[in-house]
């Protein structure tokens, strides 16, 4: 073989493995999303209306973006890893800010919501420009 095909054979397994990668970030993501949409609709729902709206939010945006997460791997633009990143930094800001939010009430978290979700918009930005090949 030559060094046309080791190299097509290497690109490709790196393929695989990022794309491996970014399936378990999207099950891990994935699985969480759902633990803590449960957690929601049975602890959180004691602590009143408002604090299950923040938590429900974040879950639906935690869920959301795992899925966006698998859309990455399924698709795998350029830059694959870097809107998966930004999807899952905005799950830690965005939906952790309202979970957390939704559990001390301290309103102050709230700052750093909007962060998270200039984060997910840069994740999308990301995709939509590693879209073009």
């Amino acid at each position: 073989m030559g060094p046309m095909a080791q190299k097509g054979e290497s690109d490709m397994e790196d393929r695989a493995r990022s794309q491996a990668g970014l399936t378990r970030l999207c099950a891990g993501l994935g699985f969480t999303g759902v633990a803590c949409g449960a957690l929601g609709a049975h602890a959180v729902k004691a602590l009143g209306p408002e604090a299950l709206d923040w938590w429900n939010t974040g879950a639906r945006y935690h869920l959301v973006h795992a899925l966006a997460v698998g859309l990455v791997a399924a698709l795998h633009p350029t830059r694959a890893w870097i809107s998966a990143g930004l999807f899952t930094a905005g799950v830690v800001l965005f939906s952790g800010s309202l979970y957390v939010l939704a559990l001390t009430h301290v309103k102050a978290l709230g700052m750093v919501t909007p962060i998270g979700g200039l984060t997910f918009l840069a994740g999308w930005a990301v995709l939509f420009f590693g879209a073009r090949r």
